[in-house]
């Protein structure tokens, strides 16, 4: 857990599954109801859901069943690479892939949608919804695995994976069939819930937002950067210089690292040094020796 005491990781959990409840209330809610698609892994599995009920004419009632064929394709991804991504993000990301499946088989499914005379409005609400779940439940260190796992996977295998591109090759064969088989109203209506899905959840996501960080300190750096590679594990680079006013020595101290990690690293540093002069600022992109992380 590099650290982080049991209690504030109870807690993320718990944050990760209320995040996983608010995706599956704003798909049963406002997006199935109107017969919407999902982009991502999800959008394919509400395509196979769709398939088995008209073209090999099963009846599942009320149930929707893309939650547990999402389900049943994220375990073995989880499982291949549970090595990659570590054991404990594993077990959450299990425990949240678990319960948000739970949770789009058990709420409800209204015969109409709530907004019925309104479809623009539900898809931009459900949109809301979903992807501030999802965002809350990366921004607390889990995941609702499908695409975040394949992304994460190959990242770690290939730092210069570019998540983009798959996620874009996915939404072009979902929304390729959906232009191909349904409406093309549908197929609006849901780029619109994506699009709005995809802004809410950036919003939250923390993560995935690089942070460049300048710390510039009086005090011995020894202790804080042992604390921070045992924290993120991530290292420091340090070089020693002289303030020009106060002709003091001081310790310059850079690092790279993701938004959400900057949070924690300024109780560090309020621990260690709260008067410590620090610039930080997000940068577009890092190449080199640099492990993305969604934790």
């Amino acid at each position: 857990m590099h650290g982080r005491d049991l209690k504030t990781e109870t807690l993320h959990l718990l944050g990760a599954v209320a995040g996983t409840f608010l995706y599956a209330a704003g798909m049963n809610l406002f997006v199935v109801p109107l017969n919407l698609y999902s982009s991502g892994l999800m959008g394919i599995c509400q395509l196979l859901r769709t398939m088995l009920a008209n073209v090999f004419h099963i009846n599942f009632g009320s149930l929707d069943i893309a939650g547990l064929i999402y389900y049943a394709m994220s375990v073995p991804l989880m499982v291949m690479a549970f090595r990659t991504l570590g054991k404990f993000f594993s077990f959450k990301s299990f425990v949240c892939m678990t319960t948000m499946a739970f949770f789009l088989s058990v709420v409800p499914i209204p015969q109409q949608a709530l907004l019925s005379d309104d479809i623009l409005t539900s898809a931009i609400i459900g949109g809301l919804i979903s992807g501030v779940g999802s965002g809350l439940t990366l921004r607390m260190g889990g995941s609702g695995g499908g695409m975040d796992i394949i992304s994460l996977y190959c990242i770690r295998k290939k730092g210069s994976f570019s998540v983009g591109k798959i996620t874009l090759a996915v939404n072009i064969v979902v929304y390729g069939v959906c232009l191909f088989v349904f409406d093309i109203s549908l197929v609006l209506y849901s780029l619109i819930y994506a699009a709005v899905y995809s802004l809410a959840l950036d919003k939250l996501h923390v993560q995935n937002i690089n942070m460049e960080v300048t710390i510039i300190t009086k005090t011995e750096s020894h202790f804080l950067e042992q604390a921070v590679l045992k924290e993120f594990g991530r290292g420091m680079t340090r070089w020693d210089a002289m303030g020009e006013y106060t002709k003091e020595g001081v310790k310059v101290l850079y690092i790279v690292l993701s938004k959400y990690e900057y949070y924690h690293l300024r109780r560090l540093l309020h621990q260690y040094d709260p008067h410590a002069f620090v610039v930080a600022k997000e940068i577009s992109g890092v190449e080199g020796n640099y492990l993305k992380k969604l934790l």
